[in-house]
């Protein structure tokens, strides 16, 4: 709607988990590389945690469209408040197994290990991605721990990804679910942004739609978008979005603090200081991570050598 305004080929912040847009901050790569490495080896238990909104789907899809999963064939849950049986359901559809396997935990887990084995035997790998983890009964828990004991004298035929809210950390440590805990092979978790990696995260998705973050918002504004998104990835989004589509109505760019505050207002957002009107505070600034296009340069530690760097960032713009 906005996007001829602001000179955009697409809309740059849609909720959609698109993995052109996805941002790596340092947690973000490393949980990339988790999973990566979880699936493309077989790992038996792969858990990744991170609050509503932080990127774990787009981490995950991602991940399987990567070359290093080339060779993995995904069965991908999203919606995992299920029964017992409505989970043996669910596996035999999503494995193509036919109505006899929906209706027998028997006769799925007799088809499912041996089109494990004759996968695996092609060089192929077999992976179940549960997204929302954090909604599984403690009895579907227990299932998928006994579908993590799927293996040969050598390997895991069937490697498990949990992902999933904070919920599912706490959970996983119940003394009941040990020995599922016992299983887990690779655990990441993605946090909220920092400042300046809500800067970079807003300057790169406006990169990747065409346009030219400098001239979209100001640095004080986007300081206003941090604290009150208190960086999440998803609601920075649907901040920015409105944020823009305001400034378009008001024929005013780049976007400034006060239509920012209005999107607050209107989404009732309150930010880590709810005692002072927003009006009031004082400008935090954008030193270490300027609002142009030095603020899509991955974030690389001071300890980590020049060459490290060097392959972080050909890792992030395509050269791999």
């Amino acid at each position: 709607m906005y996007q001829r305004f602001y000179g955009l080929r697409e809309l740059p912040f849609e909720l959609t988990a698109n993995p052109k847009y996805l941002f790596f901050s340092a947690r973000h790569r490393e949980a990339l590389s988790n999973l990566e490495y979880g699936l493309s080896t077989a790992k038996a238990l792969t858990v990744l945690i991170g609050e509503a909104g932080t990127g774990k789907t787009t981490l995950l899809r991602a991940a399987l469209q990567s070359e290093h999963c080339r060779s993995v064939r995904c069965v991908y849950l999203n919606n995992p408040a299920l029964t017992r049986d409505e989970f043996v359901e669910m596996l035999a559809n999503r494995f193509g197994f036919g109505s006899d396997a929906a209706c027998s935990k028997t006769v799925l887990l007799e088809r499912l290990e041996r089109t494990l084995r004759e996968r695996r035997l092609k060089g192929e790998i077999t992976a179940l991605v549960i997204d929302e983890a954090q909604s599984l009964t403690f009895d579907l828990l227990e299932e998928v721990r006994l579908l993590a004991n799927i293996e040969t004298s050598s390997e895991k035929l069937l490697p498990l990804v949990l992902s999933g809210q904070p919920e599912l950390a706490a959970r996983l440590n119940d003394p009941a679910l040990r020995q599922l805990k016992q299983r887990v092979a690779l655990r990441c978790e993605i946090t909220p942004l920092n400042l300046p990696e809500t800067a970079a995260y807003i300057a790169s998705r406006i990169k990747t739609a065409g346009g030219e973050a400098s001239k979209l918002f100001t640095r004080e504004a986007v300081v206003l978008i941090h604290e009150f998104s208190r960086g999440i990835p998803r609601t920075i989004s649907v901040m920015c979005d409105n944020a823009l589509l305001g400034g378009m109505a008001l024929g005013r760019h780049p976007v400034d603090r006060e239509i920012v505050n209005e999107v607050c207002s209107d989404f009732d957002l309150r930010g880590n200081d709810t005692n002072t009107p927003v009006d009031q505070r004082p400008t935090e600034t954008l030193t270490t991570s300027p609002l142009d296009d030095t603020a899509i340069e991955p974030h690389v530690p001071a300890d980590v050598d020049e060459a490290r760097a060097e392959k972080s960032r050909r890792f992030l713009f395509g050269g791999r």
